[in-house]
């Protein structure tokens, strides 16, 4: 299992699907869309609608693409 990355702020938080550890599945909340809060990820970094973000459960670190706002240039 990876450590924390550095960048890792709890006042920095997305909620999004984890892809490795699947842990919002059974969660009520997670269900409806709501903000839970337990099933946060860490964002770490954004670059326009793509964010890099860490599970606090699993520590699994991955880029999620929004497609929202501002989008990253094709170059």
């Amino acid at each position: 299992m990876l450590p924390l990355d550095p960048q890792a702020d709890i006042g920095r938080r997305a909620w999004v699907d984890c892809p490795k550890c699947d842990d919002r599945r059974q969660c009520a909340t997670c269900a409806q869309g709501g903000e839970c809060r337990s099933h946060w990820r860490y964002l770490l970094s954004n670059t326009g609608s793509l964010l890099h973000l860490q599970c606090p459960s699993c520590t699994h670190v991955w880029n999620h693409e929004t497609h929202f706002g501002a989008t990253r240039s094709q170059g």
